[in-house]
């Protein structure tokens, strides 16, 4: 399939699930991120502030955000820049995409951060990951290569197979809400 296929696809099986059933699987989802010993060993942990249609993390980023230092992606032009999340009084609608984005200084010291929960369109069993198309996050990923990144998903985002392109950042891990784990430590 091609990655416009894969996206029309996923959108269409995403929209079949009621918000209520979303919800329900995203804390399968973000229990199994708390549960694993990357993220317990982490002190700098980028996640995202997710859309109606992504693994819920709203809830995740309230209960975490006074234990760790939580990082929250900004659309900076068409580049993520991140800033720490102190509460949601520090939120407001990011300007490109009215996506939650915390006020605050850019936090710079991209080496700090030990995990990144990455959202996606889609995943393989090998860790690929396709994006919405823009490749915010593959650039991010880039320049956080010491970062665990472990991809966030409903079990049906995750195919035998997706179209890769050499700038494509592969997952370490891949959790979704499936009975079974999808993915295995990959080679950084």
């Amino acid at each position: 399939m091609e990655k416009a296929e894969v996206r029309k696809r996923i959108r269409e099986l995403k929209r079949a699930v009621p918000p209520e059933e979303k919800l329900r699987r995203s804390r399968v989802v973000m229990q199994r991120l708390e549960h694993t010993p990357d993220f317990a060993a982490s002190r700098v942990v980028l996640l995202y502030w997710s859309m109606a249609d992504e693994v819920q993390t709203h809830e995740f980023v309230e209960r975490w955000y006074r234990e760790k230092t939580l990082l929250l992606p900004c659309v900076q032009g068409d580049d993520l820049v991140l800033r720490q999340y102190t509460g949601p009084e520090c939120m407001v609608s990011g300007e490109q995409f009215g996506i939650g984005e915390p006020t605050g200084a850019v936090w710079a010291d991209l080496e700090a951060v030990q995990l990144i929960a990455v959202p996606g369109v889609a995943f393989d069993p090998e860790g690929n990951r396709m994006g919405r198309g823009r490749g915010f996050y593959d650039r991010l990923l880039k320049s956080t290569p010491n970062a665990v990144k472990i991809g966030l998903a409903y079990d049906f985002q995750v195919l035998d197979h997706i179209p890769t392109e050499p700038h494509d950042v592969r997952m370490d891990h891949v959790l979704t809400d499936a009975p079974m784990q999808i993915t295995e430590d990959r080679d950084k």
